[in-house]
């Protein structure tokens, strides 16, 4: 194949992540705040629109000459209101801001980028963006890869800094299940060639910026839900607003038009209706910083709901690679002797096994290894399932049992008895037993296991107290299986595991009414992966899992499911939190105002103002003002979260119920009747 001319051009990528501090981001997103009174875009957040045309309205009334409102009050009121719409907007841009910066960085990085296209048996030198599925691209090492693909010859090393921060190399191979490549990472060694498998708009790289440009992201099927509630009761407190006057009449009274304007707007769920898209905004965001693209926010919200985790073993809860995790010595063998002959016998074996034997041998029994130019090294391989070294004339071989018996000359039976009871306690414990022998004499024994990583059983404790069942998926036998899911404590395991019994185990959890999640990298896993709730396939994985699942990790490390659920979980919990607290502020608010603007026109009903507020002008400018200040409040939670405790569903519904539904119905009380000493002791009512 003949190498095409390079010819590519690209702004410099970097693996820096853009800073978005609240400091750096605070400016712009106060320039934002007002672009977004533009009616049009606050459409898609009715409430806040419901406010702004009070606003509006009220901004009028200010110039209307009245006998019980002065102008002063007038202009009060609808500064603040203006205020209230201001900070909705500029929490909502403070939550984008948080994933523009980002954006604006994969943008440049992909700005003039060409490839180089293959047209018959020739190469051509055309813009990346012209690029369509199925074109086939050649990328030589420094250059770019020009869009998501798979590749389909030659291996190579590549740098995904650009998307996921990484700076080490990563390996990308044609065939197997380490065959895709993402856009916008750049070659390191090597070439390759790569089918393009997504048109553009379609790619990583897009769906990242579109799921990081919060204005483009779509309302999920909560946030639909939740805006439904909240029009809804916006039409009942516009209905129950527009009572008040006939009642006010009928008793011979008049309440002023500005005052039932401002009362519409304390009593509507303003403080929910203002921060609903920062908090959608901000949790993707916590996604995107995991590196995790969602293909849906629909993913992200299954995730909060999530009944059963099904977890591949290999890479997941085990380091993937068996690791020599203790000796046995045969009888009448030494423990220094059994260990050098371990140590030399492993110099010849560079499988993961091998090197972990070296290691665990280094950190327990430090000795001087000779120079292999005085050694006759026997590489491992699976035909002799043996490795070894000749030193000195002195032959040491460690492997498989019936291997080394079979270089000895020597049967099961002759095992000493000791050396076969622990044999086979390995095996049965689900490890790997290996035999040693130096100089034609049985030393022991070598135990590898599967290991599980540090910390992942007390995650899974975690996940139990949230309710959701943890399922190991392992292709292991029963025994091996069963050994490691009682180690790893997760609830239940699937052995010997076929794509057939992943789906057909997802197919009956949702039957019985539960979310499934699942992670897999390849393409027996596309099946699972497409029926599972929630889909989280590896980057560098399959195309054909990646296109199967709807949550893509970048960085291909499958713990990540277990991070995502916990994101899902704080978005879903956020919005309810900050939901109870607005419903209930606004009971509070309606019990708390009223008395106080309707005692005047029924002095019975002055018996219930037991805030005992200065007046019906106090008491209404002290509600317009905790309205908006409680919003400035509560936008460092909804950016940040509420963070999740180790709950299970009920439980979690109290503590909310307790902390955000009474704090939501005590804070109108006390902070409406502080601001009304406040406002009476400086004379602006």
């Amino acid at each position: 194949m003949n190498a095409p001319v390079t010819a590519q051009r690209s702004a410099q990528s970097s693996s820096s992540q853009p800073q978005t501090g609240l400091g750096a981001l605070w400016r712009p997103a106060l320039k934002q705040a007002f672009v977004k009174l533009d009616p049009r875009q606050l459409v898609r957040s009715p409430v806040m629109l419901v406010v702004e045309l009070t606003a509006l309205v009220t901004s009028v009334l200010c110039f209307v000459p009245s006998p019980t409102v002065s102008t002063a009050l007038g202009v009060q009121i609808a500064l603040w209101l203006w205020f209230t719409v201001l900070f909705a907007n500029f929490a909502e841009a403070l939550a984008e801001g948080r994933g523009k910066a980002r954006a604006d960085s994969l943008k440049s990085g992909s700005q003039g980028l060409m490839a180089s296209k293959q047209v018959g048996a020739q190469f051509q030198s055309v813009p990346a963006s012209s690029l369509r599925k199925g074109d086939v691209v050649r990328v030589e090492a420094g250059e770019l890869i020009p869009g998501d693909g798979e590749v389909i010859e030659g291996v190579a090393a590549v740098n995904e800094a650009a998307i996921t921060g990484e700076s080490a190399p990563v390996i990308r191979e044609s065939g197997g299940d380490r065959s895709a490549v993402t856009g916008n990472t750049r070659l390191v060694s090597d070439w390759l060639l790569v089918r393009i498998s997504a048109d553009p708009g379609e790619s990583t790289l897009d769906r990242m910026i579109a799921l990081v440009e919060g204005a483009r992201r779509q309302k999920t099927p909560n946030e639909v839900a939740l805006d439904i509630l909240l029009i809804g009761l916006t039409l009942i407190f516009l209905l129950v607003v527009a009572t008040l006057q006939p009642f006010a009449r009928f008793a011979g009274g008049d309440l002023p038009l500005i005052y039932l304007a401002a009362l519409l707007v304390t009593l509507i769920p303003t403080t929910i209706g203002g921060l609903l898209s920062a908090i959608g905004i901000a949790g993707m965001d916590r996604l995107v910083r995991l590196n995790v693209i969602a293909k849906s926010g629909r993913a992200v919200e299954a995730a909060g709901d999530v009944h059963t985790l099904l977890l591949d073993k290999t890479g997941t809860i085990t380091f993937g690679n068996r690791r020599c995790s203790a000796m046995v010595k045969a009888p009448g063998v030494a423990t220094p002797e059994l260990a050098e002959a371990a140590l030399l016998a492993s110099q010849g074996d560079d499988t993961p096994e091998g090197k972990s034997i070296i290691e665990y041998l280094a950190s327990l029994h430090p000795m001087a290894v000779p120079e292999r130019s005085g050694m006759t090294l026997i590489a491992f391989s699976a035909e002799t399932r043996l490795s070894g070294a000749d030193v000195n004339g002195v032959a040491y071989r460690k492997g498989a049992v019936d291997a080394v018996l079979a270089y000895l000359g020597l049967g099961r039976s002759d095992l000493p008895a000791p050396l076969a009871r622990e044999v086979e306690k390995i095996a049965q414990s689900g490890g790997t037993p290996l035999l040693v022998a130096g100089n034609g004499r049985l030393l022991g024994a070598i135990h590898l296991k599967d290991v599980v990583k540090p910390g992942i059983r007390e995650r899974f404790a975690e996940l139990r107290a949230m309710g959701i069942r943890t399922v190991m998926v392992t292709g292991d036998n029963p025994l091996t299986a069963a050994a490691i899911a009682a180690e790893a404590g997760v609830d239940d395991v699937i052995a010997e595991a076929t794509p057939e019994k992943k789906l057909a185990r997802i197919r009956a959890e949702q039957a019985e009414g539960k979310l499934v999640a699942m992670c897999g990298d390849g393409a027996n896993d596309a099946p699972a992966l497409a029926q599972a709730d929630v889909g989280l396939a590896m980057n560098d994985g399959t195309q054909a899992a990646r296109e199967a699942a709807n949550l893509v990790d970048l960085d291909s490390d499958p713990t990540k499911l277990i991070d995502v659920v916990q994101v899902g979980k704080e978005l879903l919990v956020t919005r309810g939190a900050l939901t109870t607290f607005s419903v209930a502020n606004d009971v509070a608010k309606y019990f708390a105002i009223l008395p106080a603007l309707f005692a005047g026109i029924y002095p019975q009903l002055g018996t219930l103002n037991l805030m005992q507020l200065h007046s019906p002008q106090s008491a209404i400018l002290s509600a317009i003002v905790f309205n908006a200040l409680i919003i400035v409040a509560l936008i460092p939670l909804a950016l940040r979260g509420v963070h999740i405790q180790a709950l299970d569903a009920g439980q979690l519904l109290r503590r909310n119920l307790l902390i955000y539904g009474l704090g939501g119905l005590v804070a109108p009380f006390v902070g409406i009747k502080l601001l009304d000493l406040l406002l009476v002791g400086l004379g602006w009512v």
